[in-house]
């Protein structure tokens, strides 16, 4: 829904970037700093109970996602390292975020609601899942991305929801959202597991660790993933683009719309 309107917001915060540029700021400083601006405001104002603040703040900081990439786009210094820093912060700021609101439903002088923290906790375990799901399959060859609650729009969702909720003093309006993310989080996990799932029994020939995607032999000899030195895998590594909002890149949970290369 955001990548919409990616290419007018670039617009209106080229003229930012430009300023910063000139300053001598650099685009991972920019990433730095919106994270903690995110993870101050939820974590300062969501607990107690200042939703409508809390979401102004993070909505203002929210648009250094956009500010870091065209810096980095029109500087030239588009790389592997900012592309991950961006992307592992963010999971950062979205666990604040959703960390916020289950402090502030735990809290008994604001939310005051058991079900509604376990919900939101869902919420957010379910969202990280559903980004995860995606790096891995890609780290294997594979696809998983789509569904029904993709990075941008849980952001929009509870960001604008909250708002309202608080102004209008109709807690109702945040406790809906965050039920409809909990499960559209959850189907969207299922929906890209069973789309791998699906990749893998049409190729049976590759769908072994140790054979390479595309190979044409299944039985030619490849290394396996990297193990540790007790003999378990170790997790893939960064996959650009893997579900991140980040500078530009490419995918249905944060592809750049204007078009422009991502950070690599």
């Amino acid at each position: 829904m955001l990548n919409r309107f990616r290419q007018f917001w670039t617009k209106v915060i080229a003229p930012i970037a430009n300023l910063l540029l000139r300053l001598g700021v650099s685009p991972d400083a920019v990433t730095l700093v919106g994270t903690i601006g995110v993870c101050a405001g939820a974590l300062v104002f969501f607990p107690r109970g200042h939703l409508w603040l809390g979401a102004v703040v993070i909505t203002l900081f929210v648009f250094s996602d956009l500010i870091d990439g065209y810096m980095a786009r029109t500087s030239g210094t588009s790389s592997k390292w900012g592309s991950y820093l961006d992307s592992t912060l963010d999971r950062l700021g979205d666990g604040a975020i959703f960390g916020g609101l289950v402090l502030y439903y735990a809290n008994a002088e604001a939310g005051d609601s058991t079900l509604m923290a376990a919900v939101t906790l869902w919420a957010l375990v379910m969202g990280a899942t559903t980004s995860y799901a995606r790096a891995k399959a890609e780290s294997l060859g594979l696809h998983a991305s789509g569904g029904l609650a993709e990075r941008a729009d849980r952001l929009v969702a509870v960001l604008v929801i909250g708002f309202f909720s608080d102004v209008l003093d109709l807690p109702i309006l945040l406790q809906i959202v965050l039920w409809y993310l909990a499960i559209a989080s959850t189907v969207t996990v299922v929906q890209r597991t069973l789309s791998v799932r699906k990749q893998v029994l049409a190729d049976p020939a590759n769908a072994g660790l140790g054979t390479p995607s595309g190979s044409a032999s299944a039985g030619s000899a490849a290394p396996g993933p990297a193990t540790t030195s007790s003999g378990t895998e170790t997790e893939p590594g960064p996959v650009p683009g893997a579900d991140s909002e980040r500078r530009g890149e490419t995918g249905p949970d944060g592809p750049g719309a204007d078009g422009s290369s991502p950070r690599s």
